[in-house]
Formats: structure tokens, sequence, C-alpha cells
């Protein structure tokens, strides 16, 4: 197959790729418009497999040069990833966001169906679920979401099921990650954020690494059990098997099909903090500030569903994620710039 991949530079876009090359099967083009990536990842997955692949650095909404591509390439799947993806920055500029997100998704679409294509999975997210903290969160649980980032996430789930309902062949595996971490085990590809990064993994390994000074936990008053909030932390190595998966998947017929990528155990950010101080050998200084707008404080899948219907499961633990993500920064301690 030809798989397109959109945001492939990008941390689970590129992850997904070395995947899609490994395998040896699949040819991947990507395309990237560097807001938020690296060409320093593209160089990763040349060293990781020996293959290349081909990049058109655009904008998913200029509709002009999208078309090109689909003219140049024979693409039978796209895999979409290219969004921004930033809750605290969703609440500064939710317009950008709705933009960005839903334009740049209904462009694709518009793009598969003059062209032919009818197969994609989407990038979606736990953040759709909102606050529902009473236990883990399936696929059937209500949608609240609590920021304009998850609310654009929402509405594009919510495109989807209307072209397929107008489509009758269109095929969509939209997969809800919970919180991806960790980097490839080699070293080699990992999570390189231009400037402060808004997650927290990358935060704590520059925190480690000497590059920031200390993490920032975000409220220690919620209803969890040491008071930080709790998440699901997902392996992006997981969640790049999950993908390649997912690609065989879609032949199972058209509509659109949610599905959760987690694990179905939560970690607060104070156990993060110390599964990555044991488990690296590092001290990790933190301070205790004020609840962030916009966060929820719980966040745990129930994976059985994907479990049940693929026979498929996540088979990284915690301190896993903390080695891979430790190994990234102090083979890259400025990311991937040279």
């Amino acid at each position: 197959m030809t798989v397109l991949v959109t945001g492939g530079a990008g941390f689970i876009g590129s992850h997904v790729c070395a995947e899609l090359l490994a395998n040896g099967g699949d040819d991947v083009v990507v395309v990237d418009n560097f807001s938020n990536s690296s060409q320093g990842a593209l160089r990763a997955l040349r060293v990781l497999t020996g293959r290349d692949v081909v990049l058109h650095q655009l904008d998913l909404r200029d509709n002009t040069e999208l078309d090109r591509v689909f003219e140049q390439h024979e693409i039978d799947s796209v895999i979409h990833f290219a969004a921004k993806k930033s809750v605290r920055e969703s609440l500064q500029i939710p317009l950008d966001y709705f933009d960005n997100n839903i334009a740049g998704m209904t462009s694709l679409l518009l793009c598969m169906v003059r062209h032919g294509v009818r197969r994609l999975i989407f990038s979606s997210s736990c953040s759709i679920y909102g606050d529902q903290s009473q236990g883990p969160i399936g696929e059937d649980s209500p949608p609240c979401p609590t920021n304009p980032y998850a609310r654009s996430k929402l509405i594009c789930e919510q495109i989807l099921a209307d072209t397929c309902a107008r489509y009758d062949d269109f095929a969509v595996i939209s997969l809800r990650y919970f919180n991806p971490v960790g980097a490839h085990p080699s070293g080699t590809l990992g999570e390189s954020p231009l400037g402060i990064p808004s997650n927290v993994m990358p935060y704590i390994m520059q925190v480690a690494g000497g590059r920031l000074e200390r993490l920032q936990v975000f409220g220690a008053d919620y209803p969890t059990p040491d008071g930080s909030p709790v998440r699901d932390y997902i392996h992006v190595m997981d969640v790049a098997e999950a993908h390649c998966l997912a690609l065989h998947y879609l032949a199972d017929g058209p509509g659109l099909r949610v599905l959760n990528l987690g694990t179905g155990v939560g970690v607060s950010v104070l156990e993060l903090v110390r599964a990555v101080e044991d488990t690296c050998n590092v001290v990790v200084p933190y301070e205790v500030v004020a609840r962030r707008e916009g966060d929820a404080a719980s966040a745990v899948a129930d994976p059985s569903l994907i479990d049940k219907e693929w026979g498929w499961r996540t088979s990284r633990d915690i301190r896993a994620m903390c080695k891979d993500a430790w190994l990234f920064q102090q083979l890259h301690p400025r990311g991937y710039v040279v």
C-alpha cells in the first residue's frame, strides 16, 4: 500500500511512520507544515529503517497543493494526525484551533472524495470524554469536552460520521488515544516539541536533563489518591503498532468505528514524577501551582473493546515509557537540533 500520513513528522506520526517503514510492505508519503515538528524526525526515520518517506511540505488547508499530492501518488489509505494539540493554547486561541483542526479535516476529506480514496484512520483523543473520574472510560461514555482542543476533535468525529453516512464505501477508524509518552527504544526517535513543552513527559525529561528548572504540577487538590491529576499513559510504540493493525482492519467494511487506545491503568502526575526518578536515577524538582483551566481530574481508559474486537492490548509499562523517553532525552538534549 501507499499510505499518506498527515503530520508524519510529529511525535506520534513519526513513530507510526517508523513502524510502517520497518514492516517493509508500505510506501509512506508524509504531509507536514512543520508548525510543531522537525525535519530531524524524518532524518531519524532514515537512520532507523534505511528507507525514506516522500515529503510534501504544505498546509492541509491548501486545496491546490493537497490535490497535487493525490495526483502524484496512488494513495490507498490515509492516517490523519495533523492538528494543533495543546489544551492550554486552545483556550487562548480557540478560533485558530477550530480553523486548523476542523478546516484541515474537511479539506482532507474533500480531497479524498475527489480522488476516490475511502480509507482513513483518525488521530482522535480521550479529551473528548472530559472529566469522568468515576471509573474507566469506555467508548460509549458520553462526550463532555472541556476545552476547544477537545471540542475540535469531537467535531471532527461528527464530520467523519456524516461523511460515512453520505458515502457508503467510506471506512474510518477513529482511535481515541489516552496519553502517549515514551520514545522509540533505540533513542533515535522521540518527542521533540518546539519551544516549552505543553505535555508533561517531555517537560519532565527537560527538567531531569537540566534544560528547565522545575516541573509545575497543576493542582494537588483533585479528588484523586494524591490530589494530582490522574492519566492513562500509553507507550507511543504501542500506539504506533495499533495504527499498523488498524490499517488492516479498515478492510472489514465501511462506516465509522471508534476505539480507545489506553492501558486501563491510572497514574497521577506525582506518581509519574516518582516513576521517572526511580527508573532513570534522576531528580525532578517540582512545585504545585493552581489548577489549569480545561484539565480533568482523571482520564483512564477502558480498553476492553479493542481487545475484544482485535485481540490487541498494550505491552509496555510505565517504566518502559520512562526509560525510553529518558534515552531519547540523553541522546537529544536539545531535541533534533544538531
